[in-house]
């Protein structure tokens, strides 16, 4: 099995920064795209920020210029560096991750971190 375990919410005033980080454990043999999600009061879960292993990014326009998501592929490890943060990123951030658990199959399966709050005080 994999697993995926988040750290790095909190509560934080508006105008200020947190740093998230996600950890993916396990049977894997190699992970495609890591990501961000969020989701909010009575809301969807939206993407906030990708990444694939050669370092491709892709950003909601919600929070361009003010994320940054990176990651360690050494570690199996996604970041994502929260700032200038605005009562509305208030939400529950799940990891999220493609891996590919067998040298022998190109297949992959999608895994969820168990979410981090974040909120955001005006």
């Amino acid at each position: 099995q994999v697993r995926l375990v988040e750290s790095g919410g909190g509560l934080v005033q508006a105008g200020g920064s947190l740093r998230l980080s996600c950890a993916a454990s396990g049977s894997i043999f190699s992970i495609n795209a890591m990501g961000w999600y969020r989701q909010g009061p009575g809301k969807q879960r939206d993407l906030v920020a990708a990444i694939t292993s050669g370092g491709t990014t892709n950003y909601a326009d919600s929070v361009k210029g003010r994320f940054t998501i990176s990651r360690d592929n050494a570690k199996n490890t996604v970041y994502l560096q929260m700032n200038s943060l605005k009562p509305e990123d208030t939400a529950v951030y799940y990891c999220h991750a493609e891996v590919r658990r067998r040298s022998w199959s190109t297949s992959e399966d999608n895994y969820w971190g168990q979410g981090t709050q974040v909120t955001v005080s005006s």
